[in-house]
């Protein structure tokens, strides 16, 4: 079959420094939260906060958050993983919404006993959170993992032939799919834009930026779990991410809306 144009596969997913592994997953990710970090904290400082404080409950929330998305997958994967696979979080393998859950617990912990102000928290990391998930979905490239259906657009993706085990028998043939992480990156960037962009024509009510970022991240997710083709159970039809990814985002609207009428009536 040919092939006019495609995004090569990735020859390797690290490197090594002396008896050191460094796996591309865990560098792409650690760039994420450290870009992340920056911006909430500059947010947090114009409104008045403590930049450090938002720090250290940064650090404290992507380490519960990691966990909370590790032991996610790890339970949906259960049949799958040995107890060994279970702790090799370098090979992938983070259920994005429990780590938003856990992180989302702990960052809310830590600010309330700092004395924090919650929403202007919420509005200073809701445009972080999607731009640590642009820059950390690349890792997924390099590990050759969370793609989607076969394509041969110009920018398919190149899955090498390990990598394809499990896929449904129709696709088996195919060596080029949707970049479903290429295409959630971009998209995340656009959610990044939108919050920015809403922030500033319309000045929602306090602590609501964050529900516009479920919102959108949830439609976005959606859409991806159309095209993803790793192995998930279903219902009627739709992915079990693809109903939670709905429910982030019908939950993003209410809460946008009881906020605003909160505000207006308080006002």
């Amino acid at each position: 079959m040919f092939w006019v144009a495609s995004i090569p596969s990735p020859d390797t997913n690290g490197f090594d420094i002396g008896p050191l592994t460094v796996n591309f997953y865990g560098v792409a990710i650690a760039l994420g939260v450290i870009a992340a970090i920056w911006l909430a904290t500059r947010r947090f400082e114009a409104r008045g906060g403590d930049p450090k404080t938002l720090e250290r409950a940064s650090i404290i929330a992507v380490v519960v958050g990691i966990l909370g998305a590790r032991t996610g997958y790890v339970i949906t994967h259960f049949d799958e993983l040995s107890f060994v696979d279970a702790l090799r979080i370098w090979d992938g393998g983070l259920a994005f919404f429990g780590g938003l859950l856990a992180g989302g617990i702990a960052m809310i912990w830590v600010m309330r006993r700092e004395g924090a102000s919650i929403p202007d928290v919420a509005d200073s990391v809701a445009p972080a959170v999607p731009l640590a998930q642009a820059i950390g979905r690349w890792g997924n490239y390099f590990n050759q993992e969370l793609y989607g259906t076969p394509s041969d657009l110009p920018w398919a993706v190149e899955i090498s032939e390990p990598n394809r085990i499990g896929l449904p028998l129709e696709y088996v043939e195919f060596e080029t799919f949707h970049p479903t992480f290429l295409y959630e990156s971009l998209l995340n960037l656009v959610v990044v834009g939108l919050i920015l962009w809403i922030e500033k024509r319309f000045r929602p009510a306090p602590g609501s930026l964050f529900a516009v970022y479920l919102v959108l991240y949830g439609i976005v997710r959606f859409l991806m779990e159309l095209l993803r083709t790793d192995v998930q159970n279903e219902f009627l039809g739709i992915r079990n991410n693809g109903w939670i990814a709905l429910l982030v985002a019908t939950g993003g609207v209410v809460a946008y809306v009881v906020m605003q009428r909160r505000a207006r009536a308080t006002s």
